[in-house]
């Protein structure tokens, strides 16, 4: 497949690897974004067989955070969350970009409004280098008049879930690589996502990583861990770039993932799917991610879909080696992290939902309650189910130590003690009316803020009039 003119040309330029900026103040930040990775699968976080050696290596050389949370159980409000550090909601962003008339069905826009905060040119406006390389999914490539990434405010991309054309999934890190070297030859600080595939279905092989799973029997069991390894590997690729160039020291990493791990709803028989961006794999019955005794799964509200690895490494500036399990991190805290961690101001007029959280980062100070609540809203419908009893949550609050979770008509409600009971065991909404009705009231206080609809240069030409 003929690789995009613009990283070819990136490519092409790096004949030599230049020597760091000597004293460069600004610190450098990668973010990796996982797809589908649930909390459970990472060897330092106990799976059986699957091995992450160099996803461990930034729990050894930094922080393990065991309570942070995305904006949502599925993709693309997720990454909304993280690009405008805004609750996916305030876009009318609760699920997946799909193709127009699924858009169009669910009342969502068909990709996030270019006029939306961004956190890469917010970046750029303080003197970073920006790039992507990865998934995108805040479009989909079924759409192709979409925005494409470069539009948002990253000087170079390579992408897939995106209009045009589609980067192979497996070369994220050779860009990314790439890019790093270009920005240090420029003396720049540099921020890129590395938005990984793995392991989103479908499950892409490769013989390497088959070989050395092959201990395995099953093979489900089998598929799985050789893409995670996969993952791992070209990670450790990225790690080994920032050693080599002499700038891991003045870099932050952080390791995350979307959502948690994706399973079948049922009994699926093994076989091979294809998605129009990354093309032919192994289908979801191949799906074996865990969460490490978490309710649900992806889509879920409860805490496997949303509680997630995130593990960061700055090197003499967040403490090497620990495990922070009580502070409650999200996803709308990056964007005013990371313009923090620059050195630089939010724009003038933008509110984020979240707040920046670099003392907790560098181990200053722990966040068991959170005073600026968090919400939560998707399209799930319902009640519990014998075949759903975790899916079914339309509404969440987090403020304080509690979590509500509401049903679509408000008619269903379970509280936990989320600071206190991480893994959801004591449903307490009888016990305390008064908390729960505090908290619905603030949630019905948000909701009121919300649009009823999508509205700005949002819509594909693909709709009907």
């Amino acid at each position: 497949m003929k690789i995009p003119a613009r990283i070819v040309l990136l490519t092409s330029l790096l004949s030599a690897i230049a020597c760091p900026l000597s004293g460069a103040e600004k610190p450098n930040i990668v973010f990796i974004f996982a797809d589908d990775w649930g909390w459970g699968d990472l060897s330092c976080h106990g799976h059986p067989y699957v091995k992450t050696p160099n996803i461990d290596r930034l729990a050894k050389e930094g922080t393990d955070f065991h309570r942070f949370t995305v904006a949502s159980g599925v993709c693309s409000p997720s990454r909304t969350a993280v690009m405008t550090g805004h609750f996916p909601a305030r876009y009318n962003i609760d699920g997946h970009f799909a193709w127009v008339p699924s858009n169009e069905k669910r009342g969502m826009p068909d990709w996030l409004d270019l006029s939306a905060p961004s956190l890469p040119r917010m970046l750029q406006g303080a003197g970073y280098r920006t790039a992507h390389f990865g998934k995108w999914h805040l479009a989909n490539n079924m759409i192709p008049d979409s925005p494409v990434p470069g539009e948002y405010g990253y000087d170079v991309y390579g992408a897939f879930n995106c209009a045009g054309e589609q980067m192979p999934v497996h070369e994220d890190a050779m860009h990314t690589n790439a890019f790093i070297e270009s920005a240090v030859e420029e003396g720049k600080p540099f921020f890129v996502n590395l938005w990984i595939h793995e392991p989103h279905t479908p499950f892409h092989t490769v013989p390497k990583y088959e070989w050395w799973v092959r201990d395995i029997e099953d093979t489900a069991d089998q598929i799985y861990a050789s893409v995670l390894a996969h993952a791992d590997d070209r990670i450790g690729d990225v790690l080994d770039k920032l050693d080599e160039l002499g700038v891991a020291d003045n870099t932050l990493v952080i390791f995350s993932s979307d959502n948690g791990p994706a399973r079948a709803g049922r009994a699926t028989e093994l076989s091979l799917s294809y998605d129009t961006a990354t093309g032919a794999g192994w289908g979801i019955a191949a799906a074996k991610g865990i969460t490490a005794g978490r309710k649900g799964y992806k889509a879920s509200l409860f805490e496997g879909g949303i509680n997630v690895p995130f593990l960061a490494r700055w090197p003499g500036k967040i403490p090497a080696g620990e495990v922070d399990n009580v502070s409650l991190i999200s996803a709308v805290d990056l964007l005013p992290t990371f313009i923090d961690i620059a050195g630089s101001d939010l724009p003038e007029g933008y509110i984020p939902d979240g707040l920046s959280q670099v003392d907790v980062l560098t181990g200053k100070r722990k966040l068991t309650n959170r005073e600026k609540p968090l919400f939560w809203k998707n399209g799930a419908k319902g009640l519990p189910s014998e075949s759903k009893p975790h899916h079914w949550a339309a509404w969440v609050i987090v403020h304080e130590n509690w979590k509500l979770l509401l049903s679509n008509d408000f008619s269903h409600e379970v509280l936990y003690d989320i600071a206190g009971d991480p893994l959801e065991t004591s449903d307490l909404a009888k016990e305390k009316p008064e908390i729960v009705s505090g908290l619905r009231e603030k949630l019905l206080l948000w909701k009121g803020t919300l649009p009823e609809k999508p509205s700005g240069e949002v819509f594909s030409a693909e709709r009907k009039p």
